[in-house]
Order: structure tokens, then C-alpha cells, then sequence
């Protein structure tokens, strides 16, 4: 239905593009969006809306500067990162090809997955002549993985992941996300699966034999970003791929978070000893400016899944878009030409031991650190050491984590929530953050651990009608 001419929207793209301060973003979304999430990270002061000062650098409403080590892997260069701002601008401007090509060639789809079969190959020549299947999200390109694998196996019906896994919320990718507070509501859920301990080349033996013909694929991230930035013992990748060609078993590799460069590595999984059958990518593809996925699987497992006039079975709308393909073709030339995995190795390396070196001086407040590349994590000790009537151990859990990122923030640092780890918060700064600036990231975070003996001190600094805001959600 047309709107009438009387009709008129609460809000337009010029008073956001004039003076976007002046339309309250916060409001808006409590009454119209996730409400509850927002009244949350409002109570903890997270709620924003920020601004951009520099691609590695924001302010909050109350003017506070925060190096910005968030995105959750998502902005390799950082907020709007000028070479891949300006290259959209002169894109857009140039550009006559088809917006949505899903019924003809396109040359920038084209280019995106010969270069990115390219990128695989020079490390894992087995995929020289794989494909590529393009989606939106993470998530997406872990469906088409469970389609894909399910299309070459059919007589396999159960997939193998692992304890504290993160493969993203939609229904398929959500059965591999082995957590109770996700999965539980939305039971029964589909594929079968069997969740392995993580690491446990033993356990994974046992399960190849037990399942048979019914094991399908294994779906493994070489690093548990989610999960708390948790990385396997050597050899365990390498091993387990062994494991799956003895038992004619498929290996979903998901980099979708350490994919690309982010842990010092093009692919973490190849660099670690596995030749995967099929690689998801997501995060870094879009550049931080649009949602770009893929799915590479070798040329037989992708022709047994989009076979002939069976080629229609599977499809996205906006999967391969003109500009999503073009971002997604810049960003991976900036990633390659900058070297960014080269660097992403060695200021990992800085940061990682700077955060060893912190929790050593602070037993009483963290646990662990974890690094690989520039992921980083912080895992605190408990900040009550009993049980809260009322409250499940998850949202204690997550109490800790929301006090931890409140404390960042007031630090001046930017950080991230772990979805499938407790008491811990991440840090994913940008691959081209200059060193200086992470350098007084770390800085930022010494001088927070000095004047915080305890993670009991924490919720002790929370002041008390937040406190008693945050118990009013949780029961």
C-alpha cells in the first residue's frame, strides 16, 4: 500500500545526515528494538550511541575517548577506514553493473572468488580449483556448509563439533553452538549432533567409530574465538583431519572470525596442519562496512551440491551483490598488500605478552590471558565466590563480564563480550592499528588493573541504583 500523501516517517535521512545528535537514538531503540539489550548496556553506560574520530578511535555521549579494540573481528581496519571509503565513493560513481547479477556473470563476483581460491591455495594447493558460494553472515556460510556436506554425504546424518564451539544463531549453524542458554528454547534442532571436548583427538577416534557411516562432517574453529580466544594443543588439527580421511569424514574449517589474517595466519586451520574440505569466511570480508560471507569447498563436494539443473537448490538474494563483492574484493587486496597477517603476528605477540605480564602482577583479579594474533582475551577470577539465589551460574557469569566491560570502557578502552565464555571479555583491535595506539590500549588497561585489587572491586565501583537496576532484569 502507497503511502498518502498526509503520510509522514518520525524520522528522515536528512535530519541524521544535518545534526544526528539531535535524534535520540537510545529512545528509539528501547521502543522499537532488542529493548531489553539496550537497557542493559544503557545501565553499564555502554549503550553509546559513539562516534568516529579515527578509524581506531571513539567518543561516547559523555565525550569519553576510547581506542576502539571491539567489532568482534569484524573491522580489520578499523571504523571506516579511508582507502576503502574512498575506493566505495569512486565504486559507486563508476560502477554500470548489475546490483544483484543472480542470473548472469559478474565481474567483480568473479574477481572475489578467484582471488580468494587464490589466497587458499598458496597455502593449501589441494584447493586450486575449489569454489566459492557467497552469503551475508557468518551464520549463512555455516548453513551452506551443513547443506553442502549433507548434499556429498547423504547417507551422513550427524556432524561432530566441540565444547564451547560458536557457529552463530540461525537453526542449523545454532545446533553446532553447544550452549544451554541459546539452544535450549529452540529445541529440537537439526543436524544430529555429537559434542566432542575440544582438543581431544582421542574422544574424537572414539566418536569416528562409534558414529560410522553416520558421521558426516567435523566442524572445527583452529581457534575458539568465542569461546574465549582458546586455542588447541599442537597438533590436534593436524591430527584431526588425519582422523577424518581415515574415516571418510568431511572437515568444515570455520574462520569466519580468525580467517584472513587476524590471527597472524591467512587460514589459522592450514597454518595449524589441517587441509580442511570446506573454509567459511565472514567478518573481515566486509571491510566493517558490509556484511560479506563465503563458503569455499572443493570443486567435487561443490559440484554435488549444485549439480546441473539442481544448481537452483540453494540461493541467497543478496549472496554476491555487486557491492558486497567489490568491498569484499578491496578489503582482501588491502589485507594482502598490507602484509596485515605479517602484522597482525608480530603487535600480537606485543600485546599478548603485555596481557601475560598484567595477570601475572594481578592473581587476584585475572585468571587467564589468551592470544592468538590480535585476538585477545581476559578471563577474571569470580566476582562472588557462592551462589545467588535466583540467579542462574550463566547470568552470574555474565555479570562479571558486563562489569569487566564497563570498566574498559571507563578506562578509555572499547572491548568485546565472549557468547560462549565465562567471565571473560576480548579485545579485537584493528590489524593496521598504528603501535602507538596499542600501546596506550594496553597502557589503559594496566593502569584499570592497578586500581582494581579484585573483581569483587568492580561491582563494589558500581553504584548502587545501577546495581539495583541490573537485579531488577535479572529476576
Amino acid at each position: 500500500m502507497i503511502p498518502s500523501p498526509a503520510t509522514t516517517l518520525p524520522v528522515s535521512t536528512r535530519d541524521l545526515l544535518d545534526a544526528p545528535t539531535r535524534v535520540n537514538a537510545l529512545e528509539l531503540e528501547v521502543a522499537h528494538g532488542n529493548s531489553d539489550l539496550l537497557r542493559l548496556l544503557d545501565i553499564l553506560g555502554l549503550a553509546g550511541p559513539f562516534t568516529v574520530e579515527s578509524p581506531w578511535e571513539l567518543r561516547d555521549p559523555d565525550g569519553r575517548h576510547l581506542i576502539h579494540a571491539g567489532g568482534y573481528a569484524a573491522t580489520p581496519f578499523g571504523e571506516a577506514y579511508p582507502p576503502l571509503v574512498g575506493f566505495v565513493r569512486e565504486f559507486l560513481e563508476a560502477n554500470r553493473q548489475l546490483g544483484l547479477p543472480q542470473q548472469s556473470a559478474s565481474e567483480w563476483r568473479a574477481a572475489l572468488e578467484a582471488n580468494l581460491v587464490a589466497l587458499l591455495a598458496s597455502v593449501a594447493p589441494s584447493h586450486r580449483d575449489s569454489r566459492v558460494y557467497f552469503g551475508s553472515s557468518g551464520a549463512e556460510a555455516i548453513e551452506t556448509a551443513i547443506k553442502l556436506a549433507r548434499a556429498a554425504r547423504p547417507n551422513g546424518t550427524t556432524f561432530i563439533n566441540f565444547q564451547r564451539a560458536y557457529h552463530g544463531k540461525t537453526s542449523g549453524a545454532l545446533a553446532l553452538t553447544p550452549n544451554e542458554e541459546y539452544q535450549a528454547p529452540f529445541r529440537p534442532l537439526a543436524p544430529d549432533v555429537v559434542t566432542l571436548p575440544y582438543g581431544d583427538t582421542d574422544a574424537l577416534e572414539r566418536a569416528l567409530k562409534q558414529l560410522g557411516k553416520r558421521a558426516c562432517a567435523i566442524v572445527v574453529e583452529p581457534v575458539q574465538g568465542e569461546g574465549g580466544v582458546v586455542t588447541p594443543p599442537p597438533g590436534f588439527l593436524a591430527r584431526l583431519g588425519e582422523l577424518a580421511r581415515a574415516h571418510g569424514v568431511l572437515v568444515i574449517a570455520d574462520e569466519i572470525q580468525t580467517g584472513l589474517g587476524r590471527t597472524g595466519h591467512w587460514f589459522a586451520s592450514v597454518a595449524a596442519g589441517l587441509d580442511p574440505d570446506v573454509v567459511t569466511l565472514a567478518k573481515p570480508l566486509g571491510g566493517g562496512l558490509l556484511p560479506v560471507s563465503a563458503t569455499i569447498a572443493r570443486k567435487a563436494l561443490y559440484q554435488a551440491f549444485l549439480p546441473g539443473f539442481a544448481s537452483k537448490r540453494h540461493s541467497s538474494t543478496f549472496g554476491g551483490g555487486t557491492l558486497a563483492m567489490a568491498v569484499g574484493l578491496k578489503s582482501l587486496e588491502l589485507l594482502v598488500e598490507c602484509r596485515l597477517d605479517e602484522r597482525a603476528a608480530k603487535e600480537g605477540a606485543y600485546g599478548l605478552q603485555r596481557l601475560q605480564e598484567l595477570a601475572s602482577r594481578h592473581p587476584n583479579l585475572v585468571e587467564e590471558v589468551r592470544g592468538a594474533g590480535m585476538l585477545f582475551a581476559i578471563s577474571l577470577r569470580p566476582v562472588v565466590g557462592f551462589r545467588v539465589p535466583g540467579v542462574s551460574d550463566e547470568d552470574v557469569q555474565t555479570f562479571a563480564v558486563a562489569l569487566m566491560l564497563r570498566e574498559l570502557h571507563l578506562a578509555g578502552v572499547h572491548g568485546c563480550y565472549s557468547n560462549n565464555a565465562h567471565r571473560t571479555s576480548r579485545l579485537t583491535p584493528a590489524l593496521n592499528m598504528p603501535h602507538e595506539l596499542l600501546v596506550e590500549m594496553f597502557d589503559r588497561i594496566e593502569g584499570l588493573m592497578e586500581r582494581t585489587p579484585s573483581s569483587f572491586a568492580m561491582l563494589k565501583r558500581l553504584p548502587m541504583p545501577k546495581l539495583m537496576a541490573l537485579a531488577r532484569m535479572a529476576f
